[in-house]
């Protein structure tokens, strides 16, 4: 009589076992210089969300971030920029040594000395500048660059290029998404032969403070800016939700321009799941629709697209296929490219990892 009632009550206590599993993990490291000492007061995050902290005077820091995959950046002034990929198999026992190595003024000094300074250049390029970080949005319209002094503009005649600098980090208050930004920007570069701008750096979010009202607001803001995005694409396909979030995936091999329809976006040959992690095993460009939410109107008057088009219409050129992990992280980035509505909707429109919708 006794053995049912045992194994029903191990049937209660599985799923609580399950549910009680960690869903965060801490990641313990010291920066020190080349010599090994100590750095304190350097700043330590993950870029693109809105965790970080500053070392101890003994160089130690302490984070605890929730399972996924994140790029931890370290600074300090005079130094060079590390970053690291962690994620949740990062091992709690093991501490971090990061090691940062002075910066090259050689390579600064080259960049000086190879294309004159643009004396006025916020007012030459400062606009310029602007649509092409920040972008052209409604929110875009929102959002203040507090330290536009720190700006420094260089021009290539030979190459008609234009780069830009920063001596220290941008603050980009954003206030119709509610956040803070300080970007360490590390390139900004725009080819007018090819009329193709890129740009790279390290984004930490702080939220804004506001009222009920505010609050609201920009709670809403963030879940529009964030339904379609690339971050809900990547998180969709993760999750195996694609067609009920509303997208539509169509692919060319390279080489070639031929779109296809992919009918089973969860194909084995292209999509693995591996100890929690999703592989996609794809190059060539990916076409993605998002028919849940007609473009700005913005958007298309700027691209001289039909106003009763219905879909967004993005594209991602892919070099070897990624790894996406469960916050939506994935890597390698630097070998995948936005095209479309995704490279339109710029810092702007940005959410950080830690961003889950209510």
């Amino acid at each position: 009589m006794m053995r049912p009632f045992l194994l029903s009550s191990l049937s209660l206590f599985l799923p609580l076992f399950v549910f009680c599993q960690p869903k965060t993990f801490s990641v313990d490291g010291k920066v020190v210089d080349t010599a090994g000492q100590p750095l304190g007061g350097a700043s330590v995050f993950c870029q693109n969300t809105t965790i970080g902290t500053l070392s101890k005077n003994d160089g130690s820091f302490h984070l605890r971030l929730a399972n996924g995959g994140y790029d931890l950046i370290v600074s300090f002034t005079g130094y060079q920029t590390e970053s690291l990929r962690i994620g949740k198999e990062h091992k709690e026992t093991d501490t971090l040594r990061v090691v940062l190595k002075p910066e090259d003024k050689s390579l600064e000094q080259a960049v000086v000395t190879g294309s004159a300074e643009v004396a006025d250049g916020w007012e030459k390029y400062g606009q310029f500048f602007l649509d092409n970080f920040i972008g052209t949005t409604p929110n875009a319209a929102q959002c203040v660059l507090e330290n536009k002094d720190v700006l420094k503009f260089y021009f290539y005649k030979k190459r008609n290029k234009l780069r830009v600098k920063a001596s220290d980090p941008l603050i980009v208050t954003n206030n119709a998404l509610g956040y803070k930004i300080r970007y360490q920007l590390d390139s900004f570069v725009y080819d007018y032969n090819g009329n193709i701008g890129s740009y790279t750096g390290y984004p930490l979010f702080e939220a804004l403070q506001g009222t009920p009202d505010q609050q609201d607001t920009w709670k809403q803001n963030r879940l529009y800016s964030y339904s379609g995005s690339r971050l809900h694409f990547i998180r969709s396909w993760y999750d195996s939700t694609l067609a009920e979030e509303g997208f539509v995936l169509e692919f060319a091999d390279s080489g070639t321009t031929q779109m296809k329809k992919i009918e089973d976006p969860y194909d084995g040959t292209i999509y693995s799941r591996d100890s929690g992690d999703v592989e996609i095993d794809l190059s060539g460009r990916l076409r993605v629709s998002y028919t849940s939410q007609v473009p700005d109107k913005k958007y298309l008057l700027e691209n001289k697209y039909p106003l009763t088009t219905s879909a967004q219409i993005s594209a991602l050129n892919i070099l070897g296929g990624f790894v996406i992990e469960e916050n939506g992280y994935f890597y390698d980035q630097a070998d995948v490219t936005n095209i479309g509505y995704w490279s339109w909707k710029k810092l702007a429109e940005l959410l950080p990892y830690d961003y889950v919708p209510e």
